[in-house]
Protein backbone atom coordinates (compact mmCIF):
# COMPACT_ATOMS: atom_id res chain seq x y z
CA UNK A 1 0.00 0.00 0.00
CA UNK A 2 2.58 2.52 0.98
CA UNK A 3 4.59 1.76 -2.47
CA UNK A 4 1.11 3.03 -4.23
CA UNK A 5 0.56 5.57 -2.64
CA UNK A 6 4.23 6.62 -3.21
CA UNK A 7 3.36 5.97 -6.70
CA UNK A 8 0.22 7.71 -7.14
CA UNK A 9 1.62 11.06 -5.51
CA UNK A 10 4.38 11.35 -7.62
CA UNK A 11 2.12 11.16 -10.77
CA UNK A 12 -0.77 13.26 -9.13
CA UNK A 13 -3.09 10.44 -9.18
CA UNK A 14 -5.45 9.36 -6.13
CA UNK A 15 -3.50 7.00 -3.54
CA UNK A 16 -7.31 5.58 -2.69
CA UNK A 17 -7.80 4.39 -6.13
CA UNK A 18 -6.67 0.86 -5.97
CA UNK A 19 -8.71 0.45 -2.55
CA UNK A 20 -12.00 2.42 -3.99
CA UNK A 21 -11.83 0.22 -7.39
CA UNK A 22 -11.12 -3.18 -4.84
CA UNK A 23 -14.40 -2.40 -3.28
CA UNK A 24 -16.48 -1.14 -5.60
CA UNK A 25 -15.10 -2.48 -9.12
CA UNK A 26 -15.53 -0.32 -12.16
CA UNK A 27 -19.10 1.01 -10.93
CA UNK A 28 -19.56 5.10 -10.38
CA UNK A 29 -22.55 4.11 -8.49
CA UNK A 30 -20.68 4.26 -4.96
CA UNK A 31 -18.84 7.09 -3.46
CA UNK A 32 -16.15 6.91 -0.35
CA UNK A 33 -15.36 9.89 1.66
CA UNK A 34 -11.89 9.40 3.39
CA UNK A 35 -11.27 11.58 6.82
CA UNK A 36 -14.44 12.97 6.96
CA UNK A 37 -16.50 11.08 10.08
CA UNK A 38 -17.45 13.72 12.07
CA UNK A 39 -18.43 16.10 9.22
CA UNK A 40 -20.38 13.66 7.47
CA UNK A 41 -22.44 12.56 11.31
CA UNK A 42 -22.95 15.90 12.31
CA UNK A 43 -24.59 16.69 9.04
CA UNK A 44 -26.44 13.82 9.41
CA UNK A 45 -25.75 11.05 7.52
CA UNK A 46 -26.12 7.50 8.47
CA UNK A 47 -22.39 5.36 8.66
CA UNK A 48 -22.07 1.76 7.50
CA UNK A 49 -19.01 -0.14 8.94
CA UNK A 50 -17.04 -1.62 6.25
CA UNK A 51 -13.92 -2.78 7.45
CA UNK A 52 -11.90 -2.73 10.73
CA UNK A 53 -8.33 -3.68 11.35
CA UNK A 54 -7.35 -6.86 11.76
CA UNK A 55 -10.46 -8.12 9.52
CA UNK A 56 -10.18 -10.05 6.19
CA UNK A 57 -10.33 -8.22 3.10
CA UNK A 58 -13.52 -10.44 1.92
CA UNK A 59 -15.79 -9.42 5.13
CA UNK A 60 -15.86 -5.73 3.69
CA UNK A 61 -16.74 -7.07 0.33
CA UNK A 62 -19.94 -9.17 1.73
CA UNK A 63 -20.96 -5.81 3.69
CA UNK A 64 -20.54 -3.81 0.70
CA UNK A 65 -22.89 -6.44 -1.19
CA UNK A 66 -25.37 -6.75 1.51
CA UNK A 67 -26.21 -2.76 0.96
CA UNK A 68 -28.98 -2.67 -1.23
CA UNK A 69 -30.07 0.26 -3.37
CA UNK A 70 -33.44 2.29 -2.69
CA UNK A 71 -35.18 2.05 -5.59
CA UNK A 72 -36.98 5.09 -4.99
CA UNK A 73 -34.22 7.40 -4.66
CA UNK A 74 -33.41 9.97 -7.10
CA UNK A 75 -30.89 12.33 -7.60
CA UNK A 76 -30.52 14.64 -4.28
CA UNK A 77 -30.10 18.53 -4.62
CA UNK A 78 -26.58 19.65 -4.26
CA UNK A 79 -26.10 22.02 -0.89
CA UNK A 80 -24.11 24.94 -0.29
CA UNK A 81 -23.87 26.05 -3.77
CA UNK A 82 -22.53 29.51 -5.31
CA UNK A 83 -22.84 30.57 -8.77
CA UNK A 84 -18.92 30.10 -8.54
CA UNK A 85 -19.35 26.77 -8.46
CA UNK A 86 -21.93 25.93 -11.75
CA UNK A 87 -20.27 23.63 -13.97
CA UNK A 88 -17.13 22.27 -11.66
CA UNK A 89 -19.53 21.48 -8.50
CA UNK A 90 -18.30 17.87 -9.48
CA UNK A 91 -14.71 18.60 -9.00
CA UNK A 92 -15.41 20.51 -5.88
CA UNK A 93 -15.65 18.12 -2.32
CA UNK A 94 -18.75 18.26 -0.50
CA UNK A 95 -16.40 19.96 2.63
CA UNK A 96 -14.65 22.11 0.56
CA UNK A 97 -18.35 23.33 -0.88
CA UNK A 98 -19.31 24.00 2.81
CA UNK A 99 -16.43 25.80 3.76
CA UNK A 100 -16.43 28.35 1.31
CA UNK A 101 -20.09 28.35 0.82
CA UNK A 102 -19.98 29.69 4.70
CA UNK A 103 -17.05 32.28 4.54
CA UNK A 104 -18.59 33.74 1.25
CA UNK A 105 -22.53 34.30 3.24
CA UNK A 106 -20.76 35.51 5.96
CA UNK A 107 -18.89 38.49 3.34
CA UNK A 108 -15.27 36.78 4.40
CA UNK A 109 -13.79 35.99 0.97
CA UNK A 110 -15.15 36.25 -2.54
CA UNK A 111 -14.58 33.28 -4.83
CA UNK A 112 -13.79 33.60 -9.16
CA UNK A 113 -13.99 30.17 -10.63
CA UNK A 114 -10.88 29.99 -13.68
CA UNK A 115 -9.55 28.59 -16.63
CA UNK A 116 -6.20 27.98 -16.29
CA UNK A 117 -4.29 28.60 -19.72
CA UNK A 118 -1.18 26.11 -20.25
CA UNK A 119 1.91 28.64 -19.34
CA UNK A 120 5.17 28.71 -17.63
CA UNK A 121 6.67 31.56 -15.23
CA UNK A 122 8.84 34.16 -16.37
CA UNK A 123 10.84 33.41 -13.14
CA UNK A 124 13.51 30.65 -13.55
CA UNK A 125 13.75 29.99 -9.89
CA UNK A 126 10.74 28.93 -10.12
CA UNK A 127 10.53 26.70 -13.15
CA UNK A 128 13.55 25.17 -11.52
CA UNK A 129 11.59 24.66 -7.76
CA UNK A 130 8.94 22.92 -9.58
CA UNK A 131 10.66 21.25 -12.36
CA UNK A 132 12.95 19.78 -9.22
CA UNK A 133 9.64 18.72 -7.80
CA UNK A 134 7.83 16.54 -9.87
CA UNK A 135 8.75 14.63 -13.62
CA UNK A 136 8.02 16.40 -16.51
CA UNK A 137 5.06 13.70 -17.29
CA UNK A 138 3.33 14.61 -13.82
CA UNK A 139 0.12 16.48 -14.37
CA UNK A 140 0.96 18.19 -10.79
CA UNK A 141 3.79 19.71 -12.41
CA UNK A 142 1.88 20.99 -15.32
CA UNK A 143 -0.51 22.29 -12.89
CA UNK A 144 1.75 23.85 -10.60
CA UNK A 145 3.60 25.73 -13.63
CA UNK A 146 0.73 26.65 -15.01
CA UNK A 147 -0.71 28.19 -11.66
CA UNK A 148 2.79 29.98 -11.31
CA UNK A 149 2.19 31.50 -14.96
CA UNK A 150 -1.00 33.12 -13.54
CA UNK A 151 -0.25 34.51 -10.66
CA UNK A 152 2.60 35.69 -12.34
CA UNK A 153 0.91 37.33 -14.52
CA UNK A 154 -1.38 39.05 -12.06
CA UNK A 155 1.23 40.69 -10.22
CA UNK A 156 1.99 38.48 -7.47
CA UNK A 157 5.41 38.31 -6.47
CA UNK A 158 6.03 34.54 -6.58
CA UNK A 159 8.84 34.14 -4.03
CA UNK A 160 5.72 34.70 -1.09
CA UNK A 161 3.73 31.99 -2.87
CA UNK A 162 3.61 28.37 -1.12
CA UNK A 163 3.54 25.51 -3.73
CA UNK A 164 1.44 22.65 -2.94
CA UNK A 165 2.94 22.69 0.84
CA UNK A 166 6.44 23.80 0.36
CA UNK A 167 7.42 27.57 0.30
CA UNK A 168 9.20 29.51 -2.55
CA UNK A 169 11.88 31.00 -1.15
CA UNK A 170 11.89 30.28 2.98
CA UNK A 171 14.21 33.62 3.35
CA UNK A 172 10.90 35.54 2.45
CA UNK A 173 8.96 35.80 5.87
CA UNK A 174 5.57 37.02 4.08
CA UNK A 175 3.13 34.58 2.76
CA UNK A 176 0.44 35.87 0.47
CA UNK A 177 -1.06 32.62 -1.68
CA UNK A 178 -1.37 28.99 -1.19
CA UNK A 179 -1.80 27.25 -4.79
CA UNK A 180 -2.80 23.79 -4.20
CA UNK A 181 -3.11 20.47 -6.64
CA UNK A 182 -6.04 18.76 -6.00
CA UNK A 183 -7.45 19.54 -2.65
CA UNK A 184 -4.51 17.90 -1.01
CA UNK A 185 -4.09 20.30 1.40
CA UNK A 186 -7.37 21.55 1.75
CA UNK A 187 -6.92 21.21 5.94
CA UNK A 188 -4.80 24.25 5.29
CA UNK A 189 -7.45 26.37 3.69
CA UNK A 190 -9.00 27.99 6.84
CA UNK A 191 -5.89 29.16 8.79
CA UNK A 192 -4.56 30.66 5.04
CA UNK A 193 -8.21 32.62 4.78
CA UNK A 194 -8.47 34.09 8.42
CA UNK A 195 -4.90 35.41 7.75
CA UNK A 196 -6.49 36.77 4.89
CA UNK A 197 -4.40 35.19 2.71
CA UNK A 198 -5.58 33.89 -0.85
CA UNK A 199 -5.70 30.45 -2.06
CA UNK A 200 -5.39 29.17 -5.22
CA UNK A 201 -7.14 25.84 -5.73
CA UNK A 202 -6.49 24.09 -8.86
CA UNK A 203 -9.04 21.41 -9.15
CA UNK A 204 -8.44 18.87 -11.69
CA UNK A 205 -4.47 18.55 -12.17
CA UNK A 206 -4.38 16.43 -15.27
CA UNK A 207 -1.30 16.06 -18.34
CA UNK A 208 -3.60 17.29 -20.30
CA UNK A 209 -7.09 18.25 -20.00
CA UNK A 210 -8.56 21.99 -19.16
CA UNK A 211 -7.40 23.16 -15.64
CA UNK A 212 -10.29 24.54 -13.87
CA UNK A 213 -9.55 26.46 -10.98
CA UNK A 214 -10.68 28.77 -7.94
CA UNK A 215 -9.24 31.89 -6.65
CA UNK A 216 -10.58 32.62 -3.55
CA UNK A 217 -9.32 35.84 -1.76
CA UNK A 218 -10.35 38.01 1.17
CA UNK A 219 -13.14 39.87 0.28
CA UNK A 220 -11.92 43.41 0.92
CA UNK A 221 -8.63 42.36 -1.58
Amino acid sequence: MAQRILHASCYGKDSYTSMKQGLRGHTRGISFQFRSRDSLTAEGFPLTLLWRRGEPFDVARQRLAALTPDPAAGSAPRDHMLPAFAGIEDLLPRPARIELHTRYTAGEIAVTPLILDDGRPGERSVIRHIERRWIDTSSLRRAALTAAAFLEGRGSDLSTVTFHGKRMDHAVAEETCFVDLGWHYFQFMPRYLDCGQAWLEVLNPHPTKTLHALLVEPADG
